[in-house]
């Protein structure tokens, strides 16, 4: 049955794009949407690239305007999170006391920077990276150039966020615990590829290496100590090793969990009513039979949209191939895939690197599981990106010497 009242936990993409899609496919009760933060559901992406480096406004990052929650009868309740959940009386409390019924309930209550018991992290001048907040902060730290950054983490956000500090004339420096950044992501080949982009454009490398703690003058970071000894002078330090799934209001009501909230492939969980999506959710895949948990914004959008329908009773489930992308210096990538699937083996590279323009394909038994594009021409039909997933529905066998064979038409790849 419909429910007649549905309530969102967690103001970010996947929450209010949930919201759009109930009113879309026609549903009449009331939706409110309970943000953790004050500002209105935002998309996170351009807080690493476009925004942070001063190129798009604000109303750039909002998943839907702000007129549209009231147009829409939506009740949104910012800086009011849901605090508890009673899934037997099927009740939500909020931040503020008040308590509310549900007939549905989704939890998209996102991720939280990974925290390090790092001494000196408390000083001025240090901060983690994950809220439009963290974004504006940083933009006013950076904009001035001249000042010396040093980021902990050498994942996707601190190579974002050290392409945007260098391009705005800082001296950065970036720490890691890999040997070769994103290796764990892409593999050691293509992870050399974003250093040496990186090293081209002033940024340098500490790998492996660790930060021992954060010295300070004055209430104010001046430096970071590394696990060799090495003192690396800082003006601005920025911690971002990872986020973590803000599981607990799903641990607190009893649901089935395992690296996130478990759900089925509908994003149902083992309470009936309730459902999960975007970060916290670890969604059974269609296509490989396992359970797979994103932190990329391509699962909260596609996962919004497929929570919406299946609280309405529709039949739905979360079968788009994994996507996300990144924008870093003068190189644009798209990535489409199952990276889990891709481990281990070495991708097949049609173009050039040298020349920052090409495809990676990783593939399994023979078939195409992952794919890479890096600034590839827009004028390619089929795309780059249409093509891998493609390939990579399709499970069909592919020769790698056609994969590399730039000669090859992209849809003479496709069975």
């Amino acid at each position: 049955m419909t429910p007649e009242s549905i309530v969102i936990a967690g103001g970010g993409l996947a929450g209010a794009t949930a919201a759009r899609t109930l009113r879309t496919e026609g549903f009449e009760g009331t939706i409110t949407v309970a943000a953790a933060e004050p500002h209105h559901p935002y998309i996170r992406p351009p807080l690493s690239k476009e925004y942070l480096l001063g190129k798009a406004g604000e109303d750039s990052v909002e998943v839907v305007p702000a007129a549209w929650y009231a147009e829409n009868n939506v009740t949104l309740r910012l800086e009011s999170a849901v605090s508890d959940v009673d899934p037997s009386a099927r009740m939500v409390r909020y931040a503020d006391g008040t308590s509310q019924q549900y007939g549905a309930l989704l939890l998209a209550t996102g991720a939280a920077p990974r925290q390090i018991p790092l001494p000196g992290s408390e000083l001025d001048g240090v901060t983690t990276f994950r809220t439009l907040d963290d974004s504006r902060r940083l933009r006013e730290q950076l904009a001035a150039g001249g000042r010396r950054v040093v980021l902990i983490g050498s994942g996707w956000i601190g190579m974002e966020l050290a392409a945007a500090a260098s391009t705005y004339g800082n001296e950065v420096t970036l720490l890691g615990l890999e040997e070769v950044p994103l290796g764990g992501a892409i593999g050691p080949d293509l992870g050399r590829f974003f250093r040496s982009l990186h090293e081209d454009n002033g940024v340098q490398f500490r790998l492996p290496a660790s930060a021992r703690e954060i010295a300070g003058h004055g209430g104010r970071a001046t430096g970071v100590l590394t696990d060799s000894g090495e003192h690396l002078p800082a003006d601005v330090v920025v911690i971002a090793v990872g986020v973590v799934p803000d599981t607990a209001l799903a641990q607190s009501a009893g649901l089935e969990m395992r690296n996130g909230i478990l759900t089925d492939a509908s994003l149902r969980t083992s309470a009936p009513g309730i459902f999960a999506a975007g970060d916290v959710a670890n969604a059974l895949h269609p296509f490989t039979g396992e359970h797979h948990r994103s932190e990329h914004w391509a699962n909260a959008l596609n996962g919004g949209k497929v929570a919406g329908k299946a609280m309405l009773g529709q039949e739905s489930v979360l079968d788009a191939v994994p996507y996300f992308y990144t924008d870093q210096f003068d190189v644009s990538m798209e990535y489409s895939g199952f990276p889990t699937l891709a481990e281990g083996s070495s991708p097949v590279i049609r173009g050039s690197l040298e020349a920052k323009e090409f495809v990676a394909f990783w593939q399994r038994d023979g078939r195409v599981v992952a794919g890479m594009s890096v600034n590839t021409p827009g004028s390619a039909k089929p795309s780059a990106q249409k093509t891998i997933k493609a390939l990579i529905s399709a499970r069909s066998e592919v020769a790698p010497d056609s994969l590399a064979d730039a000669a090859v038409p992209f849809d003479q790849l496709i069975p």
